[in-house]
């Protein structure tokens, strides 16, 4: 499958948004300091651990669609 300029550059540039954003909402959640992800006693709560998981299967989502625009921004290069 051949992907256009455009939607190779968008998917590129959607990885890196991706990438972006959760690492800076995974360092405002690990300094939260309003008691949402950590308790009293400084153990993760629940809140915690599910921000955190979605922010891993969104790092691991925005690095496919990441490469696949790569790839397309890639092959689009050799071929003009």
């Amino acid at each position: 499958m051949k992907l256009s300029r455009p939607v190779s550059w968008f998917l590129l540039a959607f990885g890196v948004w991706s990438w972006f954003i959760w690492i800076t909402f995974v360092k405002n959640l690990w300094k939260d300091g309003s008691g949402l992800a950590f308790d009293d006693a400084g153990d993760p709560t629940g809140y915690f651990w599910v921000h955190l998981t979605l922010a891993v299967v969104s790092f691991a989502l925005g690095t496919v669609v990441g490469t696949i625009g790569f790839r397309g921004v890639r092959a689009l290069r050799r071929t003009s």
